[in-house]
């Protein structure tokens, strides 16, 4: 997420399936806080405390409009961590969620159990009672095997456990947590949730876990888009619109990107998967480069309306296209922080904070030795008779064009081509 527009593009992303929650780990960012972006999400993002560490690691939760209104509060736990709670349907319960980068396989086990430990401790802090969450990169295998785990998994894992997958194991039986990935049965390409460069390797080490007590909440997406597919395949879908600077060429390489994406996941040999993944890369190299070359002549072709507006004086179509070329600029929220400059992330904790700041700022004791300021002159020379002809023929000329009509309805473009005033009322004819 350190590339530029990257946000934007994952938000679209979150957008297209749906989501109201998004978890995202590795984002890069630093330090802790909370962003509105462009379009309308909030990205709460936890990341190393120094603001001059390496981009590494990190973790965030992008909410929709719906998740940003039920935000109740969120907490940074460092790089690999973030956990925030929302209000929910059911009076008295919350939801909590916990966004994890967890440590690889092979590093140090000091660093392993320091990780498990805090999110250990996160874990306890969740009441009973609420919906708690565990989701992210946890770079475990937990494997198809569930012998002694029964009534944390499913036999629909993929692969063997590995070192990390017994530990998350743990993680979830020690807490009664149910692993979501193993409950449901899905062919192989449907289970892996990365796979390597050279297509090679899949593994399974992204997973969502929910206390058990929720367990039942749980549904298996593949009926839903058994449903949707005949849906779809009946009704058709709407018609998507896309940028208007994008070309109809663009638009078929895009499909035909997609169509190779597709001979990926349907390769039976590793030949043929090799063979169709270097196919793809060569249609995403085109199409990358399409789409530059669609906003290169967009932009000019902007640049050139605004220059001739210019010209001609025209200020509204300037106006217009300068907003097109300048987009939509969304300003970094700075988080709210108490008096000793730590930041402040539970909502009420924030409005507290703001009647603190308002009281003392509006109910300071006066001054002992108030400043001498000069009293005001109060005979000014301002002119108070009523206006003259002429005075209201030049208020009417400048008024400006395409400007909004006042109480009367009447715009400035109906007074100006008759602008004589009578004696005594000092009204328009």
């Amino acid at each position: 997420m350190w590339e530029t527009g990257k946000a934007s593009r994952i938000a679209t992303e979150m957008r297209k399936y749906n989501l109201a929650i998004l978890g995202i780990s590795e984002t890069h960012w630093t330090q802790a806080g909370q962003k509105r972006l462009a379009t309308g999400e909030m990205l709460l993002y936890s990341g190393h405390e120094k603001e001059n560490a390496p981009h590494t690691q990190g973790v965030a939760l992008m909410l929709s409009n719906v998740a940003r209104n039920a935000l109740v509060g969120w907490e940074s736990h460092g790089s690999r961590i973030i956990k925030a709670s929302f209000k929910t349907k059911k009076e008295g319960i919350l939801m909590n969620i916990s966004q994890c980068y967890a440590p690889t396989n092979d590093s140090n086990d000091d660093i392993k159990d320091q990780f498990y430990e805090r999110l250990q401790s996160i874990i306890e802090k969740c009441p009973r009672k609420d919906l708690t969450i565990l989701m992210g990169d946890l770079n475990a295998k937990v494997g198809m095997d569930n012998t002694g785990y029964e009534d944390i998994m499913g036999r629909h894992g993929l692969g063997e456990r590995n070192e990390n997958g017994e530990r998350f194991a743990n993680l979830c039986a020690f807490n009664k947590s149910v692993i979501g990935g193993t409950i449901f049965p899905y062919k192989r390409i449907h289970k892996a949730t990365w796979i390597s460069p050279d297509h090679t390797t899949e593994n399974q080490i992204d997973h969502i876990c929910i206390n058990k007590k929720f367990r039942r909440t749980m549904e298996d997406k593949s009926i839903k888009e058994a449903l949707t597919s005949t849906c779809q395949e009946v009704l058709g879908l709407k018609k998507y619109h896309h940028k208007e600077w994008i070309s109809t060429e663009t638009l078929d390489k895009i499909k035909e990107r997609k169509n190779k994406k597709a001979v990926i996941n349907n390769s039976r040999t590793q030949a043929e998967k090799v063979q169709a993944q270097a196919e793809y890369t060569e249609a995403n190299k085109q199409v990358k480069r399409s789409i530059r070359a669609d906003k290169k002549k967009y932009v000019e072709e902007l640049a050139t309306t605004a220059e001739k507006a210019a010209r001609e004086g025209n200020m509204k179509q300037l106006y217009d296209t300068t907003k097109k070329l300048s987009g939509k600029y969304s300003k970094p929220e700075r988080p709210v922080k108490d008096k000793e400059g730590k930041p402040i992330t539970e909502i009420q904790q924030q409005r507290n904070r703001w009647v603190e700041y308002f009281e003392e700022l509006l109910n300071r004791p006066a001054s002992t030795n108030p400043p001498d300021i000069e009293v005001a002159h109060t005979d000014l020379p301002i002119d108070v008779n009523p206006p003259t002809k002429e005075e209201i023929r030049m208020a009417v000329r400048q008024t400006k064009n395409g400007k909004a009509a006042g109480p009367d309805n009447i715009p400035a473009e109906a007074l100006k081509p008759n602008c004589n005033t009578t004696d005594h009322r000092r009204t328009i004819s």
